[in-house]
């Protein structure tokens, strides 16, 4: 058999709009809560609560439009919590300063990043002056040394509570594999996504399009999804991608330069559709960024100097922020692929 080794990126989480120090304080017992529920040692709950308290007490204090994700993030030997803080507001011209004890830009002790960093097994920011700022953290048991290669966000419907939306990635033998399904409907009516991440995560070591063959046939008892997968080939230089319905597939190389991926029409559980793969070329510098029709396509990342650096995640996250559109459910995905 082969080893199957699947990333929880159905943990969708719970978003909270933070506008209040009621709402701080909600956020960090939820924390608390999960990381509980995780097994965190008791120590690092401790930490978790202050870099809850520390995120939202920025969004508070500076942000605008302020939101914050709270999710658990496992791994093969062990799990954590997992906040992203998106804001709208001034954002930061000098980040690294930023994150320094005793840096201060509305008059307070200018302790809050400094503090976030030092608590966090893992950190990832992107800022700039006038478009706000994305800060990601996770809170592990012990520091975390790996280099993030895929990183995604869902967000529901304005009003809703659960996205229709979802993603996931695996690694099958030497195979990277990533998935992102838009079930038909919204929240709770879009069941299919829920289906497509578990057939994902269940399906055999075999190519993207063998893998949407594989996807469309276990979701013939739902409404059905829009999906796509993609894979690398690193030894070949391609990226090789299969997809059904609306999703969104790009190339951006290392010079920013975009290039659309072809889904074909149809709807996965129904129809009977044609599935087919095609290869891309895909440099090592490249990024491949996939979305749902919930995010609009106008994006280019050139319009953000330096952000193709970060962390998939940060990317993620930054483009939900200004693509994503609020009546509908919205997701990204971003993976950068190593050999």
């Amino acid at each position: 058999m082969v080893p199957v080794t699947a990333e929880p990126a159905s943990d969708r989480g719970v978003w909270f709009r933070v506008e209040s120090d009621s709402v701080g304080s909600g956020v960090r017992r939820a924390a608390e809560r999960l990381g509980d529920q995780l097994g965190l040692p008791a120590g690092r709950v401790a930490d978790l609560a202050i870099v809850a308290a520390e995120l939202t007490s920025n969004l508070i204090k500076h942000a605008e439009d302020g939101m914050l994700l709270l999710r658990p993030v496992r791994r093969e030997l062990d799990a954590g919590v997992e906040l992203i803080a998106i804001d709208a507001g001034p954002g930061m011209a000098d980040l690294t300063g930023s994150v320094r004890d005793g840096h201060s830009t509305a008059g307070t002790l200018g302790i809050g990043l400094g503090a976030i960093v030092r608590k966090a097994s893992w950190f990832d920011a992107y800022s700039r002056p006038g478009r706000g700022t994305v800060i990601a953290v996770r809170v592990l048991a012990a520091e975390d040394a790996t280099r993030p290669w895929v990183g995604g966000l869902t967000r529901p419907l304005t009003g809703q509570t659960v996205s229709g939306d979802g993603q996931a990635w695996r690694i099958v033998g030497d195979r990277r594999q990533v998935l992102v399904t838009d079930g038909l409907g919204h929240g709770p009516l879009a069941a299919a996504t829920d289906a497509a991440l578990t057939a994902f995560r269940d399906a055999p070591a075999a190519s993207p399009a063998d893998v949407v063959g594989h996807l469309h046939r276990s979701l013939a008892h739902t409404r059905g999804a829009a999906l796509a997968v993609a894979e690398p080939d690193p030894a070949a230089g391609v990226l090789r991608y299969a997809g059904l319905g609306n999703i969104g597939g790009h190339v951006v190389t290392g010079e920013g330069r975009r290039r659309g991926l072809v889904s074909l029409p149809g709807i996965a559980g129904h129809q009977h559709p044609a599935i087919r793969q095609y290869d891309y070329p895909f440099a090592p510098d490249s990024l491949l960024i996939m979305h749902t029709d919930g995010v609009a396509d106008r994006w280019q990342l050139a319009d953000y100097p330096g952000l193709a650096g970060r962390s998939p995640l940060v990317v993620a996250a930054t483009l939900l922020r200004d693509a994503g559109v609020r009546r509908d459910d919205a997701g990204v995905l971003v993976a950068r692929f190593w050999s």
